[in-house]
C-alpha cells in the first residue's frame, strides 16, 4: 500500500498536492498535462523530493525522512539512467550494492535470474550502447526487478520507442509485476498505453492530483480537464 497524506510540496514556484490512497499490487497510471506536476509527484515518491506538509507511508511504514535508497520504492526515468562505463550487469549489481563492495552468490543469482525475465541472458557482458533501444529499455527494467521494490515509479520509461515494442514493454512489465506483487505507478502521456496498462488512474492537473479512478471508469466517462487536455486528439480515447 502507498499512502500520501496530506502532501504538499514545491517546485521552484510550482506546488503540487496529493492525498490519496492506493493499495498493491497494481498498476497506475497518472496522467495531465506538461508541467502540472506528474513528476513532482513520482519525485515526492521517490524522496528526490522533501514535501513541505504531509506524509508518505509504503506498507504502514513512514517514509517521508528517509532516503531515496531505503525506501522500498524503485524508479525509472525516460532515459534508462544506465552508467555507459559499465557493463549491464554491472549495472544491476550497482543497484544492489550502491556502496561497492563483493557481490554474494545470491546477489549474481538474482542478476542472472532479472536479466532472464527480460529476455537478456546472454547479454549481461555488454555496454549499453551495444544494445538496441528496446534492449536497454529492458536492462533498465531488470535493474528494477534486482531491487526487490514493492513499489515501482515509472516516469515515461518507453516513450522514445515505437508502439509495437512499447506495447510489448508495457505487458512485460504488467506480468512481471504481477508475479512479484509490485505496485506500479506509470507516468504517460498516452491514452492508449494507459488503457493497455492502468487499472487506475489518477489524473494531475493545475498541481493537484485527484484520488485514484477505475480505469475502465475514467476513460468510459472522461473527466473535462482531460478532454481538455487531450484537445484534438480524443479520438485516442477508444
Amino acid at each position: 500500500m502507498l499512502k500520501l497524506d496530506g502532501i504538499q510540496a514545491s517546485a521552484g514556484n510550482f506546488d503540487l498536492k496529493a492525498d490519496f490512497t492506493l493499495s498493491g499490487p497494481g498498476r497506475v497510471a497518472v496522467l495531465g498535462p506538461s508541467g502540472a506536476g506528474k513528476s513532482t509527484l513520482l519525485d515526492v515518491i521517490a524522496g528526490f523530493r522533501l514535501p513541505k506538509v504531509g506524509r508518505i507511508c509504503v506498507e504502514g511504514l513512514d517514509i517521508t525522512g528517509m532516503a531515496t535508497a531505503d525506501r522500498g520504492v524503485a524508479i525509472l526515468f525516460q532515459d534508462n539512467n544506465l552508467f555507459p562505463h559499465l557493463t549491464v550487469s554491472q549495472n544491476l549489481a550497482l543497484a544492489l550494492r550502491p556502496t561497492g563492495g563483493r557481490l554474494t552468490r545470491q546477489n549474481k543469482a538474482q542478476i542472472d535470474k532479472a536479466l532472464s525475465d527480460v529476455d537478456l541472458a546472454d547479454l549481461g557482458g555488454r555496454r549499453p550502447s551495444h544494445l538496441s533501444g528496446g534492449q536497454q529499455s529492458r536492462a533498465a527494467l531488470a535493474r528494477i526487478l534486482v531491487q526487490k521494490a514493492r513499489v515501482w515509479l515509472l516516469d515515461e520509461p518507453f516513450s522514445a520507442l515505437g508502439p509495437g515494442l512499447r506495447a510489448e514493454l508495457i505487458a512485460r512489465v504488467s506480468h512481471i509485476a504481477q508475479t512479484q506483487g509490485a505496485l506500479v505507478v506509470m507516468v504517460t502521456h498516452d491514452p492508449h498505453d494507459a488503457q493497455l496498462f492502468a487499472d487506475k488512474v489518477i489524473l494531475v492537473t493545475d498541481g493537484k492530483a485527484a484520488c485514484p479512478d477505475p480505469a475502465q471508469e475514467f476513460f468510459a466517462n472522461p473527466p473535462s480537464a482531460y478532454l481538455d487536455y487531450l484537445g484534438n486528439n480524443r479520438s485516442s480515447l477508444k
